[in-house]
């Protein structure tokens, strides 16, 4: 699956996911890191779904500007020579 693949909604599920599994591990005792993604309050998800939309359009664009800063060179043996 790539960048483009995924929803910003599935990412900032998936982080809360985590994010909340992981709590115990870190020492947290709030309450709130017990909640599911279901009962998130509306603007809190928006919130980390604007976040992960960021992400996503961040991500994306290294990953453009990495394949198309690797587009100016032939591979060995396939340059043409010539003007």
């Amino acid at each position: 699956m790539s960048i483009q693949e995924v929803s910003p909604e599935q990412l900032a599920e998936l982080f809360h996911h985590y994010h909340q599994a992981l709590a115990p591990n870190f020492g947290s005792t709030s309450t709130a890191s017990n909640e599911a993604w279901e009962r998130v309050p509306p603007q809190e998800k928006n919130r980390l779904i604007a976040a992960a939309r960021l992400a996503l359009l961040e991500l994306s664009s290294k990953e453009n500007a990495r394949d198309h800063s690797k587009g100016y060179f032939s591979n060995p043996g396939e340059a043409e020579w010539g003007c």
